[in-house]
């Protein structure tokens, strides 16, 4: 499975624009993630957000929803 390079360590990953959590263990959801990286500079932008502890309920605890 796939991971962006400064969130290696995280399984979930946000995009605070959207508020949409992604889950990098899916292919897919890590496919569409990586693409709106690439093409609209969130890391710059510090639009991207992780959770600890790494898990779905928590990320749904700072108001994400999932994809």
């Amino acid at each position: 499975m796939g991971r962006l390079r400064r969130f290696a360590e995280f399984r979930y990953v946000g995009v605070r624009d959207t508020m949409v959590v992604y889950d990098c263990d899916d292919e897919d959801q890590y496919a569409e993630l990586s693409e709106r990286v690439a093409s609209g500079d969130l890391l710059v932008k510090n639009l991207l957000s992780s959770f600890a502890p790494d898990e779905l309920a928590e990320a749904r605890n700072r108001g994400f929803t999932q994809r």
